[in-house]
């Protein structure tokens, strides 16, 4: 399947571009690029792809998405009454920012261990979706040294979270795991190297740390709040659905390629997280791809995923408001 790759505004000379639109609806395919990018969504409903993640929102929406996960919202504001403008307010930066020669420093640690999480999308709510809200209002109004230090503090504001939540499975980007736990980071590496291996066994990865079984089981339930059964089982999820959208191998294929040992199994464990079967999976994807690049209004240069072709598709003319800081 054709995932889009964005060729987004962000230039050298940039800390960050802030895209405005009001009333203009989302009218991109399924798409990823190289930058972070935090997207605020005010007075719409409709549906968001993050990875693996398929999900409805309603009125409002707050996610931070890490480089090259797949991403895309639609909306149906359109099709009821509303009393207020629909608002979207997206931010983008290099994914290199916060590793130069400032911003790379110790008082950014938190910021920089913001954004190594982003890598699975984190959705934001409560009071911060609240505070970020005004912050980014405010953000479209500042121009130079102002909106730089607004930026900091929306990101800094984003690291206090405690409600916020990630969107994909970690099976979908388990290389970009991160641990502050040293045994925890060993057993998770040990498990993305060994997970599509239909025999794989919990006492393999309780050896390996030197564990008995009952106190490895009780020593990771206590640091990610889920049986190693359950974790197991999402992350050969995720990587199954990594499959399902990158490729076009048969979904029985994909099933072994990810370590279940019976299709049934696959379907039954697929169907228990997502609500619907691989196949069905794989076509909302496709469906989501469907789009008419003469109707194409907001900012945004595309090319397919494996294109070797420079030639990007994009519009004339737009009508949202593109400001570079």
């Amino acid at each position: 399947m054709k995932i889009f790759q964005e060729i987004t505004p962000v230039n050298h000379s940039d800390i960050f571009v802030i895209l405005d639109s009001i009333n203009k609806g989302f009218d991109y395919p399924v798409h990823n690029h190289p930058e972070f990018e935090l997207t605020l969504i005010m007075n719409a409903s409709g549906n968001r792809i993050v990875g693996d993640s398929t999900e409805r929102y309603d009125s409002q929406d707050l996610v931070l998405i890490g480089p090259y996960l797949f991403h895309k919202w639609d909306d149906h504001f359109l099709d009821r009454p509303r009393k207020e403008d629909c608002r979207v307010i997206t931010i983008q930066f290099d994914m290199n920012l916060f590793k130069g020669a400032l911003l790379g420093k110790r008082p950014f640690a938190s910021i920089q261990n913001l954004l190594k999480n982003a890598s699975r999308g984190i959705r934001f709510t409560d009071s911060i979706f609240e505070k970020a809200k005004t912050i980014m209002i405010r953000l479209t109004l500042l121009k130079g040294l102002n909106s730089i230090i607004e930026f900091l503090r929306l990101l800094d504001l984003l690291t206090t979270s405690q409600t916020h939540r990630y969107l994909t499975s970690v099976g979908f980007e388990n290389e970009l795991f991160q641990a502050n736990n040293t045994r925890l980071h060993a057993a998770y590496q040990y498990i993305v190297r060994h997970f599509k291996n239909p025999s794989f066994r919990m006492s393999e990865v309780a050896d390996h740390l030197c564990l008995s079984n009952s106190a490895f089981s009780h020593f990771f339930k206590k640091c990610t709040n889920r049986s190693f059964s359950e974790f197991l089982i999402e992350t050969r999820l995720g990587n199954a659905c990594k499959l399902l959208i990158d490729t076009d191998d048969p979904v029985a294929q994909i099933s072994f390629s990810s370590g279940f040992n019976s299709l049934a199994n696959f379907n039954r464990s697929f169907k228990n997280k997502y609500h619907c079967t691989p196949k069905i999976f794989r076509n909302n994807y496709q469906l989501a791809n469907t789009f008419n690049w003469t109707k194409q209004i907001t900012p945004g240069q595309f090319l397919p995923y494996e294109s070797k072709s420079q030639t990007s598709l994009k519009p004339a003319t737009y009508a949202t408001r593109l400001d570079h800081h």
